[in-house]
């Protein structure tokens, strides 16, 4: 009974000292729905590594949502994408009971929110933070709203009016949305406080979910099949001859949820048909993810149609949430295929900000040429393409990232060759130590 009595006022000793009356600090007493809105060629995926960040620190998964759009216009309009995100405040607001959501927004996604919180009172009204994310500048805060600036490399002299400016001049664009620094910065301005961690507390088990969709539209995957295989971390090889869960996609291609473990390697495949076959592979997730983003395209679309295929080699779509940097020598990155080293100040600068690799057998020559990059992936936004000869077989392909730091940690993953004639590849790295 005395332990039970110590433990008791222990345990009240700690809430007191913990979670504090939130008009007497500006602390509060339970998390607010958080809304991220993506940049050019974004998506809500984007926001993965944050959002585990929030649950990993008490916010309820299903309190955090991306607002996502055609980032081109060209199958949605400004006003469609500001109409779709009052009904998800709307919806937000009635089923968590809040009084308002908090609002980030990245890049291109800034100017929009900018404009969508001036648009109207009743607007700014449902919004009681709002981040702005290495983008768009302002002379006041918008609607009123408070708001927190976060900016990376570039002009410091950049700023939202009567905002609280954040500089981190040694993080690139991406990084930005991505970084602990940010996150410990957000949450204290959503919260009053500091976060108790910035690491992704791991779960044993799991509930994935999320959406299949068209690059860079963000219109789902319609008439697709999502399978998901358990892997061998190893070699990449599917454990079971049957899929642990299957989807068919309509509408906007939301899929799950699928219950795993944290601490498994899985393979999603995007089955467009017999012939086509989109295979997807991830780190470890180590806690529930609702953000989860395949970016696919149809067959012989998009940037994936530029790709040479063939039945010897295999081609590969590698991304990461933090740009590689390939011009910085030791304060750079590195990125290993079959171990060489890939990247170079050709095909990976700073400046390039690229997120995305497409790396394949250009010429269908089975040489390998790092000396330029390949021109039409290099001039898209935020992607670069290289010329690397990856033979398809039996042998699985080992890709190993260093990120740069000075962490000296590896991330690494191994991949069937699947032939590129019928099969797309995509790995994805964490771009978070954990």
């Amino acid at each position: 009974m005395l332990r039970r009595l110590i433990a008791f006022f222990c345990a009240l000793l700690l809430s007191l000292s913990v979670v504090s009356p939130a008009h007497a600090h500006g602390r509060r007493l339970s998390p607010r729905p958080v809304v991220f809105v993506h940049g050019f060629s974004g998506s809500a995926g984007q926001f993965e590594t944050q959002a585990r960040r929030l649950a990993s620190n008490g916010y309820p998964e299903q309190f955090i949502e991306g607002h996502e759009y055609d980032s081109t216009f060209t199958v949605t309009t400004v006003e469609q994408v500001y109409a779709s995100l009052d009904g998800r405040i709307a919806r937000l607001l009635d089923r968590t009971g809040a009084d308002r959501v908090d609002l980030l927004a990245h890049s291109l996604g800034t100017a929009l929110m900018q404009s969508y919180l001036r648009s109207s009172p009743a607007r700014a009204a449902t919004v009681a933070h709002y981040v702005n994310l290495d983008g768009a500048v302002a002379d006041a805060q918008p609607g009123g709203v408070p708001t927190l600036a976060v900016w990376g490399e570039g002009s410091t002299e950049r700023q939202v009016g009567g905002a609280a400016n954040v500089y981190f001049s040694d993080q690139s664009h991406t990084q930005v949305v991505t970084s602990p620094e940010t996150f410990a910065r957000f949450f204290e301005f959503f919260n009053g406080r500091a976060p108790a961690t910035s690491w992704i507390v791991p779960q044993p088990n799991i509930s994935l979910s999320g959406r299949a969709v068209l690059f860079p539209t963000n219109v789902g995957a319609a008439g697709a099949r999502l399978e998901i295989y358990r892997v061998n971390p190893y070699t990449g090889s599917r454990l079971t001859s049957r899929p642990l869960a299957a989807y068919d996609l309509t509408g906007d291609g939301s899929w799950g949820p699928f219950e795993g473990r944290g601490d498994a390697h899985y393979e999603f495949a995007v089955v467009w048909d017999e012939s086509s076959v989109h295979h997807l592979y991830f780190q470890p997730f180590r806690r529930t993810d609702r953000l989860v983003r395949l970016l696919t395209s149809r067959p012989g679309e998009g940037l994936s149609g530029l790709v040479e295929t063939g039945d010897d080699h295999a081609a590969l779509t590698i991304s990461r949430q933090k740009e590689w940097w390939g011009d910085q020598g030791s304060a750079g990155d590195a990125l290993y295929i079959d171990g060489r080293q890939v990247l170079n100040a050709a095909n990976a600068p700073r400046t390039k900000r690229a997120i995305g690799i497409f790396a394949f057998d250009a010429g269908r020559d089975r040489v390998t040429d790092l000396g330029a990059p390949i021109p039409a992936f290099f001039a898209t936004p935020f992607m670069t393409g290289m010329d690397v000869f990856v033979p398809a077989g039996a042998r699985p392909i080992s890709l190993v990232s260093q990120p740069r730091g000075g962490s000296g940690r590896t991330d690494a993953l191994a991949v069937p060759a699947w032939p590129s004639s019928g099969h797309r590849i995509s790995v994805q790295f964490n771009d978070h130590p954990n």
